[in-house]
């Protein structure tokens, strides 16, 4: 399924909630993609909000995973090659129910999780003036 919407940053609610028809209550990875700045940690910051939690989110660039109310778990691999990311344990985390956002993720992680059974929906982030366009793919 793919879906596709053009918003202003006003306009988040949008694609949160069609991202949380998309999910609907499964376990699942959430790869988001897009340039610095483009809201990727924003639109994470919006989901966890959307569910009434009152947790600080921020970008985990340095300290790579963090959790939010146990069971929303958000990574940033920016910096981190895939074998990288498997040599420091993160690809088990995976396997914890709940929803993983995943910063960064490339195809070569993608593909991976696809070829394990993971549930995984691709978010793409593109800057457009003072929009963003988001399309998801599941």
């Amino acid at each position: 399924m793919q879906k596709e919407f053009i918003l202003e940053l006003k306009e988040i609610d949008i694609i949160t909630q069609s991202l949380k028809e998309t999910i609907s209550n499964e376990d699942c990875i959430v790869i988001l993609r897009g340039d610095l700045a483009s809201g990727k940690t924003t639109l994470v910051k919006n989901y966890v909000k959307s569910l009434g939690m009152d947790d600080l989110v921020t970008s985990p660039t340095f300290s790579i995973q963090s959790i939010y109310s146990e069971n929303i778990f958000h990574y940033d691999v920016y910096n981190k090659s895939l074998e990288e990311f498997i040599a420091l344990g993160m690809l088990e985390e995976f396997e914890k129910g709940g929803i993983h956002f995943v910063e960064w993720g490339d195809e070569k992680l993608q593909n991976l999780l696809l070829e394990y059974g993971y549930n995984v929906i691709l978010v793409k982030i593109t800057k457009r003036d003072n929009k963003r366009q988001y399309n998801i793919e599941s």
